[in-house]
């Protein structure tokens, strides 16, 4: 298989798309998009979101050490792409999306209720990288849809959701599972046969 060399960049896609939202009183309530985030921990539960210096809601974290990581779903796209293109120095976003801030459980940041999945964050470092510091917190809550949680395993379901995920500039729907965790390594069940009595 031959390759092409491209110069060092971000190449690692798909990636989310969620919507973050901060701030700690209804009048400076923001939202913006990201797709630079992900788990860094599992024990403690901890995440990041990198944010340009001259975003807006880059001050607002600063100030208040708080944000919310709300995943987005195909019935948001639009929403998750207005918010990233639109500054939250000229716009009410959730005005402007028809979008609905709720109290969230730890943070002083609103939940953004059309969002099927909240996670509430506490910033425990700034990473300076260069183009975009990298908010390190820690996970205090989840807030998750309960439509899409299942009552038997009580395992929750984004896949139900239709989630959006971010390819080098556009915006995807994610394909069928092809499978699941340990799937590669999963022992087949034997099949059974009936055998009939003959008589």
């Amino acid at each position: 298989m031959s390759k092409v060399a491209f110069k060092p960049g971000t190449m690692i896609y798909p990636l989310p798309a969620v919507l973050v939202s901060c701030g700690d009183s209804a009048e400076n309530y923001n939202i913006m998009t990201a797709a630079w985030t992900g788990t860094v921990c599992s024990d403690p539960p901890m995440c990041y979101v990198s944010i340009r210096k001259e975003r807006h809601s880059h001050a607002i974290i600063r100030r208040c050490g708080e944000f919310v990581i709300n995943l987005t779903t195909e019935a948001l796209a639009y929403a998750t792409d207005w918010c990233g293109v639109k500054s939250g120095r000229d716009f009410d976003k959730f005005r402007e999306m028809h979008l609905t801030p709720e109290t969230a459980q730890m943070v002083r940041a609103p939940l953004i209720a059309e969002s099927p999945l909240n996670i509430e964050c506490r910033v425990t470092e700034v990473k300076e990288l260069g183009s975009h510091d990298m908010f390190i917190a820690r996970v205090v809550a989840v807030n998750a849809d309960e439509r899409l949680i299942d009552k038997g395993t009580q395992a929750f379901q984004l896949n139900h959701a239709a989630p959006l995920a971010y390819s080098h500039g556009k915006y995807y729907a994610l394909g069928e599972r092809l499978g699941g965790f340990g799937f590669s390594v999963k022992k087949k069940k034997a099949k059974s046969y009936r055998q009939d009595r003959l008589d």
